[in-house]
């Protein structure tokens, strides 16, 4: 490859990034001149458009964005090849991106908006749409650069270190027909349940787990949030099992009884993944230290509480 259009390429990726072909100039220290002629050279070069005008923005074209997930991970093999060890938190521009259900921004984004305010104040955390069934194509196509998630499969270019394995429990509100007593499979069975189901799938852990006992419930309800399930709980009959740190506030505050659940439900662990091409990124490796201490103390705390509040 000719210097020049490596050069095509590392504008062309800054374009991408930052969505903007003013803020591109802005990164590289061009002009906007400079890389709209930069653009241009591209288009004769590649003979292809790479862009097209929305409103004030531009819009990548299908093949733009199929040359930006070829070209991610050789370019940021370049880039770590020759700053490995160059982050230092205090003096990065730099922005993450991380692919993160509701609930794990809660637990995340407000003690690291702390430590970034503190120690790396140029850093940017952006959350992206978390698809728990494409965790690993989201890294490989350059989407995000963690993503936080119940990863099982085993693959050589996705790497993950361990975050903590949820603990089912059945919520209902505290004046629950079932509130009172440890409840049975009978009556767990029979009762219509709330589901959450971020993918629409109407089936959970726990109908595998009753299927195996030759039982099946009622999921009377599904919603894609764990945020919406208190409302709904503290108005209705319904019984819902979720992870009890999804919702221990209303737990920890008496606003939802929290059972045991009559029926083993494994866990799936939770990590933190990446792709295997930043390995050595110093600042991807700062990031993933401090959002496993971040979950690591809120595990810790919640469980020296639950204790308390679970009806066995």
């Amino acid at each position: 490859m000719r210097p020049q259009e490596l050069n095509l390429l590392m504008i062309f990726d800054a374009i991408m990034t930052e969505g903007s072909i003013t803020r591109a100039a802005e990164q590289l220290s061009l002009t906007q001149p400079a890389v709209s002629n930069a653009l241009a050279r591209m288009r004769a070069a590649w003979g292809e458009e790479l862009f097209i005008k929305d409103g004030r923005n531009i819009q990548p074209t299908a093949f733009a964005n199929n040359l930006w997930g070829q070209i991610q991970g050789p370019l940021g093999s370049l880039e770590h090849a020759i700053n490995q060890s160059e982050f230092n938190p205090a003096t990065a521009q730099r922005t993450f991106r991380i692919s993160a259900a509701d609930i794990f921004v809660e637990m995340i984004w407000g003690p690291l908006r702390k430590i970034i305010e503190q120690q790396a104040p140029g850093i940017n955390i952006h959350a992206i749409p978390n698809r728990a069934v494409e965790a690993a194509n989201v890294l490989k196509d350059a989407e995000a650069e963690l993503a936080i998630n119940r990863y099982t499969l085993s693959e050589n270019v996705i790497r993950a270190e361990h975050l903590l394995k949820p603990k089912y429990v059945v919520l209902m509100r505290p004046d629950h027909p079932l509130a009172n007593a440890p409840l049975s499979i009978t009556d767990f069975a029979n009762t219509d349940h709330l589901l959450v189901s971020i993918t629409g799938d109407i089936l959970g852990p726990s109908d595998q787990a009753l299927r195996v006992l030759g039982l099946k419930r009622r999921v009377a309800m599904t919603v894609n949030n764990a945020a919406n399930v208190p409302n709904i709980l503290k108005n209705t009959d319904l019984i819902c099992v979720l992870p009890s740190i999804a919702l221990e506030q209303e737990i920890f505050t008496n606003k939802l009884v929290v059972l045991k659940s009559p029926i083993d439900t494994p866990p799936t662990p939770v990590s933190v993944i990446w792709h295997k091409r930043q390995d050595n990124d110093a600042g991807l490796q700062w990031i993933r230290r401090h959002i496993v201490a971040i979950i690591q103390q809120r595990v810790s705390s919640h469980d020296k509480k639950l204790g308390k509040y679970l009806l066995r």
